[in-house]
């Protein structure tokens, strides 16, 4: 097979892995830019129905992973709450205890924070979920940007990118620490007390953690530990992920930049002593179906519209230029200043985090100006489609098949669009069309997450 990449004309030919299966997780999105939530038939975020909905139609769909997100506080802007994105999250993994209840085979990812959470009580509550729900659990690995998280925790303040990397390293290593000391056998029964009882004794932490003294508590699970994701894409946090991680997110669907990006990762993970295919890859980005490719155009752009109101236009360019700016008209130019600003505020969040405000605004400019977009609505529809695969389903199943034959990446982590309905074109579709071409699962094949994923069980310390 011979397919050519026309931006730099480079041709793929006799693709490395023609035997490559697509993976398919889905985010479940709290209220923001890019849910539909006032739809008639949306469910209210919080909604139990809401997210069995959303798990069982993955689970159908043979999806690798139901992904939660973290939200240890209320989302700011310029220090108010956001008035679209006040409802929060419920607590990760109480949600995907019950999702594990209502599923059997799909993995459940917990977004959990290794800046203000603790080790010891990361290993014992993650090790717990891993092994009720039978070896089907992960922990996203994130630290957090903002400062106003940490007053919550009593740990307010902006901490550097270097600090907060080394930090949740040495939070991981403790937490696989304790996971790799626990008693392997693993019982027939779960009412067995050895299964639930000692562990190999006291293990000292390092670092910033160097007075803690753990005992595990909690058996391996059939998958020996959960599967550990990471999502950070700076050079800190690709280390971490190269070093730690089993799959690592990405910001990278086209293509060319996606083969780019994955042979920097592959690079790391060798250095860091692994195998280059230890760790998957899997950008996220929303897919939008039609019988037709005007026909799924169409439905793109009525589901950005619908998404993408006035505010959240606004909101998007007052980050990048530090304060309000009461008299953008979204359907107007962007302003004519640059920003006054040195640097994004870290409330922000980390989009963008380490560009200068500057450099953002000039690379709009150049954005608007090549693709003809004359007002920050189109601007800002431009680049939240920019993760976007929108076709046919044939259409889409080619794409996907290629970039992950190709080395790309290794599948996508579906954000939704609507809620509880999002899933339904992409399972009922797409993957039909992807099992045509010999490129996805016609059935599950193990049990466990790693199962799915194709990763080898963790080796211990011993």
């Amino acid at each position: 097979m011979s397919v050519t990449l026309p931006a730099r004309n480079i041709e793929v030919t006799d693709l490395p892995r023609p035997a490559a299966r697509v993976h398919f997780g889905v985010f479940y999105a709290g209220v923001g830019p890019g849910v539909d939530w006032a739809d008639a038939d949306a469910v209210n975020q919080i909604d139990f129905e809401a997210f069995r909905r959303v798990a069982q139609v993955a689970e159908r769909g043979l999806f690798d992973a139901f992904f939660f997100g973290e939200g240890l506080r209320l989302r700011e802007h310029f220090g108010r709450l956001i008035e679209l994105n006040v409802a929060g999250r419920p607590d990760a993994q109480v949600a995907l205890a019950a999702i594990a209840a209502v599923t059997s085979r799909i993995g459940i990812v917990a977004t959990q924070n290794a800046t203000y959470h603790e080790p010891h009580d990361l290993a014992r509550r993650l090790a717990s979920l891993d092994v009720l729900s039978d070896g089907r659990a992960a922990w996203n690995i994130v630290t957090t940007v903002n400062e106003w998280t940490g007053e919550n925790f009593r740990r307010g303040g902006w901490v550097a990118a270097a600090d907060r990397y080394r930090h949740a390293e040495e939070n991981v290593r403790l937490v696989r620490a304790i996971w790799d000391a626990t008693n392997e056998h693993n019982a027939a029964s779960s009412r067995d007390a050895e299964r639930w009882g000692a562990a190999a004794g006291e293990l000292p932490g390092d670092g910033d953690f160097a007075d803690v003294r753990v005992t595990a508590t909690v058996p391996r699970s059939p998958q020996g530990h959960p599967v550990l994701f990471q999502a950070g894409d700076s050079d800190g946090g690709r280390d971490l992920a190269a070093r730690q991680a089993d799959v690592i997110f990405s910001r990278h669907v086209d293509l060319e930049d996606a083969l780019s990006f994955a042979a920097d990762v592959r690079r790391r993970v060798k250095t860091a002593g692994r195998s280059a295919d230890d760790v998957l890859i899997l950008p996220g980005g929303t897919i939008t179906l039609g019988a037709t490719q005007s026909e799924a155009d169409e439905k793109a752009r009525n589901q950005q519209q619908l998404t993408w109101t006035d505010q959240h236009v606004v909101q998007f360019v007052e980050k990048s230029y530090g304060g309000p700016l009461p008299d953008l008209d979204p359907d107007g130019p962007l302003p004519h200043e640059d920003p006054t600003i040195d640097k994004i505020g870290v409330e922000g969040g980390t989009v963008g985090h380490y560009r200068t405000p500057k450099h953002i605004v000039d690379g709009w400019r150049e954005l608007s100006t090549q693709h003809g977009l004359s007002s920050v609505r189109e601007l800002v529809l431009h680049l939240s489609a920019e993760h976007s695969h929108v076709g046919t389903p044939s259409a889409i199943a080619e794409k996907l098949s290629l970039a992950v034959r190709s080395g790309a990446y290794d599948g996508i982590n579906l954000h939704l669009a609507h809620v509880p309905n999002g899933l339904d074109d992409v399972v009922n579709h797409l993957v039909p069309a992807l099992q045509e071409r010999g490129a996805y699962p016609t059935k599950y094949t193990g049990t466990t997450l790693r199962d799915h994923l194709g990763i080898r069980t963790p080796r211990t310390r011993r």
